[in-house]
């Protein structure tokens, strides 16, 4: 018994590092109006050349810039109920995602 609960306990929190929003639906609600291409100096969804750089600074440093807020970026990004799961996910999804029509 003890070793199965030991094995439930290193696999929880494998559980609680994924998103629980979806990406998509988060950047519709709340990213999109400024990573759209309404404020130019948010990096727009799909736009390599300007996530590169951001990405090169390292997940925990952009999860913090949203959080805290950096420059134009509001403190958490207007997403009061995301987590840092969520801002990770969705950092990568605009990132990698290319923009609709």
């Amino acid at each position: 018994m003890t070793k199965w609960l030991l094995a439930a306990g290193l696999l929880m929190p494998l559980h609680s590092i994924q998103a629980a929003q979806d990406p998509e639906a988060v950047y519709n609600r709340v990213c999109s109006a400024c990573h759209s291409g309404q404020l130019p100096t948010a990096p727009r969804m799909g736009d390599r050349e300007a996530w590169t750089p951001r990405l090169a600074k390292g997940m925990e440093t952009l999860v913090q810039h949203v959080t805290q807020g950096f420059k134009a970026m509001p403190p958490r990004g207007l997403c009061m109920d995301c987590s840092a799961e969520d801002y990770r996910a969705i950092i990568l999804w605009m990132s990698e995602s290319k923009p609709g029509p």
